[in-house]
């Protein structure tokens, strides 16, 4: 793996290269860690990394490492970057023959996901993305028993992604994360709604395998001075006849990471929170049935994606891990020249298009009067 951004001071840099590293299918050899030369040496060197595999440009590395020999040369690039540099080092890394896994949002603007969806088909290379919480177990198995009929024709979608972190003006501190991501020249045209309200839209489309026909949103920036949209409402309507409602905030004061998703249908209904994300609850008129990993009869999917025996608390990182390894499982196959196994499965460049049709979407119905908008991808 080679990497692009995820200098010392990022937060989810070092997120991607433990995940990344989890299973010892993956090695970090070469990064471009920041725009600065002199952060990204720094940050190569305390990787233990040699002088020699560490770059002051993506456009350097992806040149470099495709003139070394294969086998010594990355195979693929990790990209974790402010969202406006994510199109140009996977463009170009594609181009180059190298396979990619992209954080969310994938590009900055719709026009550019549609652009590197077709370079992927016309490169054949894997292309991941990091919605990361579709890589939960109990995720896995809310979506095989949706698949499987437990709760029936789906009726109601209620997702929901409440943080509080930028309550106040963060970004008028020394706060990086709240700089790049209330400037809408780096983060794009949404604030919450293309942070973490694409969190909630993937995992919703997900879980139930249902895509949004339209929608109705309500976005607003609560905090004075602040550009882009720090709360977000949005009623959905589901392909099949099933209905939602999807709210996303980072001004919810006191919330941490509190994404959940509660799923009904005619014959019972599904609940599951990221914070607690080794719990799922069925419910049904007859009373409920708590899920746990590892315990009882689950599903093939939810198996290949816990880690340890029942009891043994996993979270925020095995996720992660499990889309870094069903990726490079993933390039594996494509370097044999057989299919990759679906059971190990993770977000792809059509996701990533969703994902910006969504924020599209959302910000046109909120600037219309007529409010509801088709979502069409």
């Amino acid at each position: 793996m080679g990497m692009v951004g995820g200098g010392l001071d990022a937060f989810i840099g070092a997120v991607h290269r433990r995940a990344a590293g989890f299973d010892g299918e993956i090695e970090l050899v070469c990064g471009c860690f920041s725009s600065n030369p002199d952060k990204s040496k720094a940050t190569g060197h305390a990787l233990y990394l040699p002088e020699d595999r560490v770059y002051s440009s993506f456009e350097e590395m992806i040149l470099a490492e495709k003139a070394l020999p294969e086998g010594e040369r990355m195979d693929f690039l990790s990209i974790v970057t402010p969202n406006h540099m994510h199109f140009p080092p996977a463009k170009m890394a594609l181009e180059n023959g190298f396979h990619v896994m992209c954080d969310k949002p994938m590009t900055l603007t719709l026009e550019e996901a549609k652009e590197l969806a077709t370079i992927v088909e016309k490169s054949g290379l894997v292309f991941g993305l990091t919605h990361n919480y579709t890589g939960y177990p109990m995720v896995k198995e809310a979506r095989d028993m949706i698949r499987n009929g437990k709760l029936g024709k789906l009726r109601k979608v209620v997702v929901e992604y409440p943080q509080g972190w930028l309550s106040k003006k963060e970004e008028d501190t020394d706060y990086k994360q709240a700089i790049w991501r209330t400037d809408p020249a780096k983060s794009g045209a949404a604030g919450c709604m293309g942070d973490i309200g694409t969190h909630a839209e993937n995992l919703a489309e997900y879980v139930t395998g249902l895509q949004i026909s339209e929608l109705c949103a309500d976005l607003t920036a609560f905090v004075p001075g602040r550009q882009l949209d720090d709360d977000g409402n949005v009623l959905l309507h589901f392909e099949g006849g099933a209905k939602g409602v999807l709210h996303a905030s980072q001004i919810a004061n006191g919330e941490e990471n509190a994404l959940k998703i509660y799923v009904y249908g005619e014959l019972g209904g599904l609940e599951w929170h990221q914070m607690e994300p080794n719990t799922l609850k069925y419910k049904t008129q007859e009373g409920q049935r708590i899920i746990r990993p590892n315990v009882g009869t689950l599903s093939d999917s939810a198996k290949a994606h816990w880690r340890m025996p029942s009891g043994h608390p996993e979270g925020f990182f095995e996720a992660f891990a499990n889309l870094y390894r069903n990726f490079a499982y993933a390039v594996k196959a494509h370097m044999e020249g057989r299919e990759p196994d679906p059971i190990y499965d993770f977000p792809s460049v059509a996701d990533g298009v969703r994902g910006l049709a969504f924020i599209d979407t959302v910000i046109a119905s909120n600037k219309t009067e007529t409010k509801w908008t088709k979502f069409v991808s």
